[in-house]
């Protein structure tokens, strides 16, 4: 709530020194003072820190193929809405059903010679067994036996190998959500190899974004999780958004000697306004105390004798039925302009000084028009 700022002029001080000793100091020299003052109120005192980020989903995913090949068919597009396990795309199985039945065929030739290797051993082992073969023929059957069981399991792996790339050529969605981009067209050839090409990316629920935002090293020792959150974006300027810190990274980011660290704020999207990628200037409250009593900072500042070391910063003057009177509070935190006190001599409503006037400074005052009382007794 904005203080009332008043201009008040006391008169007759000669009277007013007998009631209060520590003005004769400073105004027995005069019959007339004018004083600049506020009425106390109940306020809001805050400090904040200001930085850039940029909206985001909060789950957002790619999904790609895990084979190479042509994008045969498309089923989903930007701005789509998709369910986990929609078909999202296909890709061209012309090769994928060629190599499996290549591996299926070669399965079958393994199984084959497994399967005569296998009886040739144990007629082998046999023969051995009762002195009939040298050692040198059973222990060639035997490698030929050992040699073709594992032909055979790594045919076996190839067909599973070949089954899973037949499936891969079926793009379904992992989760529920909306794609936000396509990266590929029908017809284009896409090559799987170190890094998993990306056909879609997807956003859990563009209900729930967050803004990812860079703060200086200077102002992220009072950022905390939990504190509340404004900004703005420029698609809507006129309105202002609310979120939440929800996560403070330590790792640092140095760019051209500047160190800032990452902040999450927690955005809320019901109306949808916030898109991905917008520039979003925000606001983060680290100190808030509402409905607390405060004055101006220059009116610990202030003193009858117009020297301000004569105030030790813990007394406020009131106007108390035109008689500067001196109350002693507790000072509290302040935002560089207000600050908040506590103490049984200080209420709402009390006329507090911020700063003593000469009556030359008062006539060119009420010249210019400020507001207030501009009375200057005679």
């Amino acid at each position: 709530m904005e203080m009332k700022r008043t201009i008040k002029t006391v008169s007759g001080f000669l009277a007013v020194c007998a009631v209060v000793a520590t003005v004769s100091s400073c105004f027995g020299r005069a019959n007339n003072a004018a004083f600049d003052t506020v009425t106390v109120e109940r306020s809001s005192i805050t400090k904040s820190v200001t930085a850039t980020g940029t909206i985001e989903p909060i789950n957002q995913v790619e999904v790609g193929t895990q084979v190479s090949g042509i994008v045969d068919r498309l089923y989903a597009d930007y701005n789509s809405e998709v369910k986990k396990g929609q078909l999202l795309a296909e890709m061209d199985r012309t090769n994928l059903i060629a190599d499996l039945n290549s591996v299926t065929a070669m399965l079958n030739q393994a199984e084959v010679e497994f399967n005569y290797q296998q009886k040739n051993y144990e007629r082998s082992k046999r023969l051995h067994d009762k002195g009939l073969i040298s050692d040198t023929d059973f222990e060639s059957s035997e490698y030929q036996y050992s040699t073709s069981k594992l032909s055979l399991e790594r045919q076996r792996s190839e067909i599973s190998k070949a089954r899973r790339n037949l499936e891969y050529a079926t793009i379904t969605s992992p989760i529920d959500g909306v794609v936000l981009s396509r990266e590929v067209d029908e017809g284009q050839t896409v090559a799987a190899g170190l890094n998993t090409p990306t056909l879609f990316k997807l956003a859990a629920d563009l209900t729930q974004m967050q803004v990812v935002a860079s703060v200086d090293e200077a102002d992220i020792g009072v950022v905390e999780e939990g504190q509340r959150v404004t900004f703005t974006v420029d698609a809507f300027p006129d309105d202002v958004f609310e979120g939440s810190v929800s996560q403070v990274r330590l790792n640092p980011q140095t760019t051209s000697n500047v160190t800032t660290y990452q902040i999450i704020v927690y955005a809320p999207n019901g109306d949808l306004k916030l898109k991905p990628g917008l520039t979003a200037n925000i606001t983060i409250y680290t100190i808030e105390h509402n409905d607390v009593l405060t004055v101006p900072m220059k009116a610990l500042r202030f003193a009858p004798n117009e020297s301000p070391e004569a105030n030790d910063g813990n007394t406020v003057w009131l106007l108390k039925e035109g008689v500067p009177t001196p109350v002693t509070v507790t000072v509290g935190i302040n935002d560089g302009i207000n600050t908040i006190v506590e103490g049984e001599g200080i209420n709402q409503g009390d006329v507090v000084i911020t700063e003593y006037l000469s009556l030359e400074a008062l006539r060119a005052r009420k010249k210019e028009g400020a507001e207030g009382s501009l009375v200057i007794g005679g």
